[in-house]
């Protein structure tokens, strides 16, 4: 391991980051470097916008991936090699909007009839027409009902 990515790593890790987000960040790195063949300490702001313009109009990454790489070099530069000069002007785009899709009412009922098992429909027909998300469903208690507080007694 190269001492700029052992001290990029322990940057990372004193500012607590997952593990996760440490390899992604080491990944983007490496890539940045293998792409011009030397170290980013070699490099600056003009390589960066040419590798930016290569990860969108040659690679055609998605925006979270080059969001994850725009980050990366924003850590490198600003807090490993703390030249903050070189990431002040790195542009970072907006990510797109997306217009949600919309199931007609007819696909609702489709989907609803599909379900066998009545406790599991009842659980989707309760996420779905109260607008919830994965971790408030799985953080639904019969108690947050209030028309059913006589469940919430029953099975605690």
């Amino acid at each position: 391991m190269t001492t700029l990515r052992q001290r990029m790593t322990d940057d990372l890790r004193l500012r607590n980051r997952s593990l996760r987000t440490i390899n992604t960040y080491i990944a983007h790195i490496a890539n940045f470097a293998r792409h011009f063949g030397k170290s980013p300490e070699l490099l600056g702001s003009e390589e960066i916008r040419q590798y930016q313009v290569y990860l969108v109009h040659e690679r055609h990454v998605s925006w979270s991936n080059f969001n994850q790489a725009v980050c990366a070099l924003r850590f490198l530069y600003r807090h490993t090699l703390g030249r903050d000069l070189v990431v002040a002007h790195i542009p970072c785009p907006r990510q797109p909007k997306r217009l949600p899709l919309v199931l007609s009412q007819a696909e609702v009922l489709r989907f609803f009839a599909a379900i066998r098992s009545l406790k599991y429909r009842a659980i989707l027909m309760t996420a779905y027409a109260a607008g919830l998300r994965l971790g408030e469903i799985t953080h639904l208690r019969p108690g947050d009902i209030p028309s059913l507080p006589y469940l919430s007694r029953t099975l605690h």
